[in-house]
């Protein structure tokens, strides 16, 4: 019996690519696992790139909880001071997954030159700023040192640059003013670095500078800031770390998570998983169809050897195995292929950034790919069990044949 069926999966593994009906049919269904698991990669990959890059983007300004006093409204303007003298600062160790905290204060201001003006928030930062987000966006010049004595150093984006026709290592006039009675304040600052995040919303709104001029102009004492940064090991476990920070910071002060403050743009890049778990189903589904189409035919083409396994005593699962067992061969030839292809374009795009986007659109300049082993197998496995199992279903017909007919099966 077993020769029987060894012969059996020689000829429907040999033969198949010579038949006249079946070849052709055959190629499009591996084609089509190829292209699905091709289109499934780009997909997921564009897909968490995207959003990690325009999470990262947003953290980079905020941190991923923001410590602040319970009466500062939104406003940038509005804020509470909040002493530095915390049991949780300047390191946060009573909680696990805490990387990094550190002190800011931020206010709006005036961006005054000859010929124009242009309102933004300058965001003050002290010694313990984490400039690793940062590093990634400066395009000109260097970021700035707030490490000594207290000095007039900027960091503006090349969005104000522009606007403001501004260059590395130019000096400027900043207007503070705490209320449309008061006279304004002038600060004198020097362009010391340019950055781009990308991300135009919050590109034209900050500005980062010495910390202390924001303590000066608020008349705060030095050990008085506007709120708290707190970046985190995982950002899975943002909820989660929000909730115990509260708990350790007292009732006084207030734990809100990134995602809570951005809501709208968190939001937005949450609609890429549906896209992608749709693009996925209906892949899969395609590539399926293929495949059941291409068994459907190699069975059809091999009835009068069905008939004569049959009459030789072979049980019908026996022989749907046969067939099953040629088309996981198909299935992982074309995802074999797709990995190939799939792979190669993407590390492709990520490291020769071959296709660009529109960044007033999607806050990034070319399309972000993320590479994970993880989402790989997965989706390999997943894509293999899930057209498997389709083709249960076709398999079987070869119960309905009988031997009999089969065998005079022309």
């Amino acid at each position: 019996m077993n020769f029987e069926l060894f012969i059996a999966k020689r000829i429907i593994g040999n033969k198949a690519y010579k038949s006249s009906v079946s070849a052709p049919i055959i190629k499009i269904g591996i084609a089509a696992i190829a292209i699905g698991i091709i289109v499934m990669l780009v997909a997921i990959a564009t897909g968490l790139g995207l959003q990690q890059k325009i999470r990262d983007k947003v953290v980079a300004f905020n941190g991923h909880i923001e410590i602040s006093n319970y009466d500062t409204n939104a406003s940038d303007e509005s804020q509470v001071p909040i002493s530095l003298d915390q049991d949780f600062y300047p390191n946060f160790t009573a909680l696990e997954g805490v990387k990094h905290i550190q002190a800011i204060a931020t206010k709006f201001a005036v961006i005054r030159t000859e010929t124009d003006f242009e309102g933004v928030v300058v965001k003050g930062v002290g010694a313990d700023y984490d400039w690793t987000y940062f590093k990634e966006f400066l395009i000109e010049g260097r970021l700035p040192d707030f490490s000594g004595k207290r000095n007039e150093e900027i960091l503006i984006s090349s969005y104000l640059a522009n606007r403001l026709n501004f260059k590395l290592g130019n000096k400027f006039q900043t207007l503070f003013g705490d209320n449309l009675n008061s006279r304004p304040r002038i600060m004198n600052y020097e362009i010391v670095g340019i950055y781009n995040s990308g991300f135009q919303e919050l590109d034209e709104k900050f500005c980062i500078a010495d910390l202390r001029h924001i303590q000066r102009l608020n008349k705060w004492e030095n050990n008085e800031v506007g709120s708290f940064e707190v970046f985190v090991d995982d950002f899975s476990e943002l909820e989660n770390l929000t909730i115990q920070v509260d708990r350790e910071i007292g009732s006084l002060l207030n734990a809100t998570p990134v995602n809570r403050k951005f809501f709208t743009v968190f939001e937005w890049i949450k609609i890429f998983d549906n896209n992608t778990y749709g693009i996925i189903a209906i892949m899969i589904i395609v590539a399926g169809i293929n495949m059941i189409t291409a068994l459907l035919v190699l069975i059809l083409e091999r009835t009068s050897m069905i008939g004569i396994l049959k009459a030789l005593g072979s049980s019908d699962w026996t022989i749907r195995k046969v067939f099953l067992y040629n088309a996981s061969y198909l299935i992982g030839l074309g995802l074999l292929w797709g990995n190939i292809i799939g792979l190669g374009l993407l590390f492709a795009q990520k490291y020769f950034k071959l296709f660009p986007l529109n960044p007033d659109t999607y806050y990034v300049s070319e399309a972000p790919v993320y590479i994970s082993l993880d989402y790989i197998i997965i989706l390999n496995i997943g894509t293999f069990l899930a057209c498997l199992l389709m083709l249960l279903i076709p398999s079987v017909i070869i119960a309905k044949i009988s031997p009999v007919k089969a065998i005079r099966f022309d």
